[in-house]
């Protein structure tokens, strides 16, 4: 029942967003800066929106195995979307690639996955103070209102490049 109740408030947010979708530019690209816990939705060599982000618990470096707590850096694509994860939405970036898995493979370990661009958890474990800095297992979390945007100024198979 719980997961009904949040697909159907997801569904009727994107619903409500959708009407005022026409006043966004499409972005062909979305740019991480690590460093100044910024993302970049971008089109051609313009800026369309700038976005506060949290990243991974151990945000400096590159992600090099499965719980290590960091964000991965590179070149990658948002290839999945999931309007009812744990997260209030969340699009999945293409992270490993055919690099982070050789690397990974002559450290003896295995990558991880599963890193996304997504909202706040739906279920919080902890207080509100908690989720205002990096917090993740290695996605990249913004609030609720700039996940709507992100979900509707992108489009399957975007590119998004993770920098330090």
């Amino acid at each position: 029942m719980k997961l009904l109740i949040q697909t159907l408030l997801s569904g009727c947010l994107l619903a409500m967003s959708c009407a005022a979708a026409a006043d966004f530019d499409m972005a062909d690209r979305v740019v991480i800066k690590k460093g100044d816990r910024k993302l970049l939705l971008m089109k051609d060599d313009s800026v369309l929106r700038t976005i506060d982000v949290a990243l991974g618990l151990l945000p400096k470096g590159d992600k090099k195995a499965e719980g290590d707590f960091r964000t991965p850096e590179g070149s990658y694509i948002l290839d999945k979307r999931n309007p009812a994860s744990d997260f209030f939405l969340s699009i999945q970036i293409s992270y490993p690639s055919a690099e982070d898995v050789r690397e990974a493979r002559a450290l003896g370990v295995d990558p991880g996955g599963q890193i996304m661009i997504h909202g706040q958890p739906n279920t919080p474990k902890h207080n509100q103070a908690y989720y205002q800095t990096d917090w993740t297992d290695g996605c990249i979390a913004v609030s609720n209102s700039d996940m709507i945007d992100i979900w509707l100024m992108t489009s399957p198979d975007t590119p998004i490049v993770i920098s330090p």
